[in-house]
């Protein structure tokens, strides 16, 4: 059974989370980064904050730390209302349980420019996401945006692109 839970998140916004109260914590954990990035997508920073725990950390793509949810959810508002943001497409490698409260989770990731299909190889990423349970909900406790490079291994930059374009 997984509830429709209707919550009020830090910032005042309703909200509503398909996370199960007392379920598989791995699928607990995947639809949490899942709702994540699909909240990028839809460049909902309220939504995409609301993610967070209170005190959780956001690494973005070019390093900048954001801590906390007021300042992840002002900060994405700027970003979303200034700039035309690309579209995540995204493959969850693993996700391990470290104890019955926290759990991190791996996955590569790309993105397509506004108004394309095709991958830039020059903004994948490899993200890292440590995931708490708090109160009853699995919340995001830090997450990391690390750009895939791989310097001096073009095959390997090739082969994630290739492997994200085959999700679009």
């Amino acid at each position: 059974m997984n509830p429709r839970l209707n919550l009020t998140d830090k910032l005042g916004t309703r909200i509503y989370r398909n996370f199960p109260m007392q379920s598989n914590r791995e699928n607990a954990v995947r639809e949490l980064y899942q709702a994540l990035l699909r909240s990028w997508n839809s460049r909902d920073a309220n939504k995409f904050a609301a993610l967070f725990m209170k005190d959780g950390i956001c690494v973005g793509f070019d390093g900048t730390e954001y801590c906390g949810a007021e300042e992840i959810a002002s900060a994405l508002a700027k970003i979303f209302h200034d700039h035309p943001v690309a579209t995540y497409v995204w493959k969850i490698r693993d996700t391990k349980q470290i104890d019955d409260h926290t759990a991190i989770l791996r996955a590569v990731a790309g993105m397509t420019p506004p108004g394309s299909r095709s991958i830039k190889p020059d903004r994948n990423v490899i993200h890292l996401l440590v995931a708490r349970k708090h109160e009853g909900h699995w919340l995001i406790a830090s997450y990391q945006n690390t750009p895939a490079r791989y310097d001096g291994r073009p095959e390997a930059v090739e082969a994630l692109t290739a492997e994200l374009q085959a999700l679009v």
